[in-house]
């Protein structure tokens, strides 16, 4: 693969996409800040906004009464609880249920109760907010979750929303910054170059003269999805103890996840820390880049980076009046990729249009708000399933789902998994490799996992989703080429052999002397167990796999062995009586005798039809 970047074959200057979440590009004139102290925000002596800060806490959910005032920390449903969480995001009953009932009234307007279509959920899950369009792009890559139709529709999600007011994001700056903002820029174009329902970015000129981009977060916006996310763990925590099927799927597990990410993805240093790492990881390729992040004037809430102007991926014909190869564009962009998957294992987790831009020659990558990781074994486990799908090869690639499986208790039945990847093979193995419809294969291979019981892990999915985005992206670009050709190429080229069995052996030496303080750590148990032995100290508790049915009809026999006991012992001892004439008696029967005599004959009736029924059910089994 060249390291060159494509270059137009005219001298023209790419124009029209910048970077920005999903706009189109702004020619609206910049607007020079105001400096004087009458028209900037209010700020102290010492610089300091006088102002509350826009983040203090959820304005659209702040108390704002006097019953809130009271402010009693407790659970949805009544449990008081007093903890750093709901202090920290000032959450209230009150606010809770307030919440709680937007909610109910935009599902209402859905008409949940009669069902959700994809795009249903989809569009109300856009109603909802920020939270919920973030659970729904989360939600979209566990297919283990939700139907694959649902995570397809999902997958479409984008948190598109209207501009907030300019005062609030000069406020916001001059609050972050604690200083005038006319200080550090020379201007800010009031006109938002992009609105999302996260944060919204304005292009600018920093006081140093250089042209910025400056992405500003929404007062709020994690205020509010702690409010959601509390809410979800009331629902998790119910759901779990009222419903047992709930158990199937960890709720509280999910909800916990989607808060980190939701804590990543609004703690904008963390974007500012990736561009940063990324920036690095550029440097090789001439062809890649990403903006550069001014890290001093960044915060948790801004982050400032170079503005990018150049063409949108999701205009391929605006690319080729540029003189650009679309050819060339797709086989570096996944080729590039595979390298941040494989080799680096630090990868753009959404590479959709929006976030792609052809400037000056080479490919830009922006909004590194989601990216993921994979460790030196994961990775080496996707080069071998790729040379597989490659290859065509079921064993080799059933051996890479295997080593997914955290424990043995995770593998799945080996010849039932080969045969049900022979029949994938044999259904995608048929077409040639361009033709592959990635997506299909990955849904199906996804399914596969699940219905064997092994677990694949999170970033692989968000990976395959990345890959899936990618090749659909690409169809325009390389049509005659598919993403698996070019990746296994890259496997077969990129690498020396030497580094890579380097990295192998390093992988394997930890995970060995890992195994070896186990083993350490088993002698010495067993030396433990040993000496409790000789004492007749050791007890020990057997589980017998598959014994529970044999131990169950064991347990049948013998209650129904002991009643037909009871019932002989009745019909002697009543007959004794009987024949005695033991009284009283009434018209010449003895009455003990003779209830006697209806209570076994009863109990004979009873062990009789349950041998009978029950040995229908099981022969029905």
């Amino acid at each position: 693969m060249s390291n060159e970047s494509p270059s137009p074959k005219t001298g023209r200057q790419p124009s029209g996409a910048t970077n920005r979440p999903d706009a189109s590009a702004s020619n609206t004139p910049t607007s020079n800040i105001p400096t004087s102290d009458a028209a900037a925000p209010d700020v102290s002596a010492s610089g300091a906004p006088t102002s509350a800060s826009p983040y203090t806490h959820d304005r659209q959910y702040a108390p704002g009464t006097p019953d809130a005032e009271v402010a009693e920390l407790i659970g949805l449903f009544g449990s008081r609880r007093n903890d750093a969480f709901a202090a920290r995001y000032h959450l209230t009953r009150r606010n809770k249920l307030k919440r709680l009932w937007q909610i109910a009234r935009i599902a209402n307007q859905f008409d949940v109760i009669h069902g959700l279509t994809p795009v249903k959920m989809r569009l109300m899950l856009e109603a909802l907010g920020p939270t919920f369009v973030k659970v729904g792009q989360i939600l979209s890559m566990r297919s283990e979750i939700l139907p694959q139709a649902f995570c397809d529709e999902l997958a479409k999600l984008r948190a598109d929303a209207d501009p907030m007011p300019y005062q609030t994001v000069l406020e916001t700056l001059s609050s972050e910054y604690g200083r005038p903002i006319g200080e550090i820029f020379e201007h800010i174009d009031p006109t938002p170059l992009g609105s999302a329902s996260l944060a919204q970015v304005h292009r600018a000129t920093l006081l140093t003269g250089e042209d910025v981009a400056v992405k500003v977060q929404r007062p709020g916006v994690r205020e509010t999805m702690a409010q959601d996310v509390s809410i979800m763990r009331s629902i998790a925590r119910l759901a779990t103890r009222v419903m047992p099927s709930a158990q199937v799927v960890d709720l509280g597990g999910v909800v916990e996840e989607l808060w980190d990410t939701f804590e990543s993805e609004t703690d904008f240093l963390v974007e500012a820390r990736n561009l940063a790492e990324f920036k690095r990881f550029c440097q090789p390729y001439v062809y890649m880049d990403c903006p550069k992040p001014y890290m001093d004037l960044c915060t948790e809430h801004v982050v400032v980076m170079d503005y990018v102007e150049g063409i949108s991926v999701s205009h391929p014909e605006q690319l080729i009046a540029a003189g650009y190869d679309l050819k060339e564009i797709g086989t570096k962009l996944v080729d590039n990729y595979a390298t941040q998957v494989l080799d680096d294992g630090f990868f753009h987790a959404d590479p959709h249009p929006g976030n792609i831009i052809i400037a000056g020659g080479q490919i830009v990558l922006i909004d590194l708000g989601m990216t993921g990781r994979l460790n030196a074994k994961t990775r080496s486990v996707l080069k071998q399933m790729i040379f597989a799908v490659a290859k065509q090869d079921s064993p080799a690639l059933a051996d890479g789902l295997l080593r997914f499986a955290g424990t043995e208790s995770d593998a799945s039945d080996y010849p039932a998994l080969l045969a049900d990847l022979d029949t994938i093979v044999a259904e995608y193995g048929t077409v040639d490799l361009k033709d592959l419809d990635l997506a299909s294969f990955v849904t199906a291979l996804t399914q596969l996992a699940q219905r064997h019981g092994i677990e694949v892990p999170s970033t692989v999915t968000t990976v395959a989703r990345a890959l899936v985005t990618l090749e659909g992206l690409l169809d325009e670009f390389i049509p005659d080429v598919n993403m698996i050709e070019i990746i296994s190429e890259h496997i077969a080229t990129s690498k020396p052999l030497d580094r890579a069995a380097a990295d192998e052996v390093k992988s394997l030496g930890v995970e060995a002397h890992a195994a070896l303080h186990g083993l350490l750590g088993a002698l010495c148990e067993t030396k433990v167990a040993a000496r409790m032995l000789t004492r007749g100290q050791l007890r020990v508790n057997m589980e017998l796999a598959g014994a529970e049915e044999p131990m169950r009809m064991l347990s049948e026999m013998v209650n129904r062995l002991t009643m037909a006991l009871i019932v002989v012992g009745l019909y002697v001892g009543s007959s004794i009586v009987y024949f005695a004439g033991v009284p009283p008696i009434v018209f010449g029967i003895p009455v003990v005798g003779f209830m006697g005599y209806v209570v076994a004959f009863v109990l004979s009736v009873w062990i009789v039809f349950d041998i009978y029924f029950k040995g229908r059910r099981s022969r029905k089994r």
